[in-house]
């Protein structure tokens, strides 16, 4: 069966969605997305590494907001890759009738 990897990709798709939804509220770089930027990036702290590697140093800073401006231009095109396999899963899981039952 086909449906954990649907749900995966599906949720692959959700997040990446929200992600670049982040990133584009970031780049306005006023103080309500300076702020949201230093909040979202300190619930990361746990993962030892990440948040130096996002935002180029300890800080958010200029590195910061270039980095996040790629991102938000890439994450669409990977999303919209992820959007045909889970297309594909769903067409070989057959969505349109999973249950398999006859309704003529």
């Amino acid at each position: 069966s086909y449906l954990p990897l649907s749900w995966i990709t599906g949720l692959v798709i959700f997040l990446i969605s929200i992600v670049t939804a982040f990133m584009g509220y970031v780049l306005p770089w006023g103080q309500m997305s300076f702020w949201g930027a230093t909040v979202i990036t300190n619930l990361l702290y746990f993962i030892p590494g990440l948040v130096s590697w996002i935002c180029g140093g300890y800080t958010i800073s200029d590195p910061t907001l270039k980095r996040f401006f790629v991102l938000h231009f890439i994450f669409p095109f990977i999303a919209l890759c992820i959007v045909f396999i889970h297309i594909f899963f769903l067409h070989l899981q057959g969505s349109s009738n999973p249950l398999g039952y006859d309704t003529a």
